[in-house]
């Protein structure tokens, strides 16, 4: 609301936003924040509003997601990648107005369970969105928006398990390097 009512700082988000040269990473409130002002980022209009998690909780654990292919500039390179990653929210369900507007948006994570299968319901997907869609993309990649904390987890210790060939790098790492690249 502090954006959306001051015409100022909205124009200022939109002038940022809209910038090809910049880019932008909403996690969890931040994936709250910018899926509120989808008409400030340009190729976000499909964009969902996150609504309460339908197990009526807050989820806080490590939950199975899938990158999907999506022109995101932090998840460049990692489609088909099946990650541990944190949760940790009571409002990620995502909630698509109209429903149509689910076939149009871009989707760039979902989660999945142990089988890679898409999860639908709880406790493979905490928030019970659709199609366990739990990050999104605009259409040029620049800004995404994301349920899960990849943050919480980039280094492999802060996993309850890992292969033993990650070395100190969780693969979650790559967003952060991926971004850096996109810089130059």
């Amino acid at each position: 609301a502090s954006i959306r009512y001051r015409p100022q700082l909205a124009g200022q988000f939109a002038e940022f936003l809209a910038d090809r040269g910049r880019f932008a990473l909403g996690v969890c409130n931040g994936c709250q924040m910018m899926a509120a002002l989808t008409d400030l980022v340009p190729g976000a209009a499909a964009w969902p509003s996150l609504e309460r998690n339908r197990s009526e909780q807050y989820e806080a654990r490590l939950a199975l997601v899938e990158v999907l292919e999506s022109p995101s500039l932090f998840l460049r390179g990692m489609a088909g990648s099946r990650i541990p990653v944190a949760v940790a929210h009571g409002e990620g369900r995502a909630q698509f107005d109209p429903p149509a507007a689910q076939a149009e948006v871009t989707a760039c994570l979902r989660f999945v369970d142990g089988h890679g299968q898409t999860a639908l319901n709880h406790p493979h997907n905490p928030n019970g969105s659709p199609a366990g869609l739990t990050g999104f993309t605009n259409a040029d990649g620049r800004v995404t928006i994301l349920m899960p904390h990849p943050e919480r987890v980039f280094r492999s210790v802060q996993m309850s398990w890992r292969p033993p060939g990650w070395g100190e790098d969780s693969p979650w790492m790559r967003m952060f390097r991926n971004a850096r690249a996109w810089l130059g």
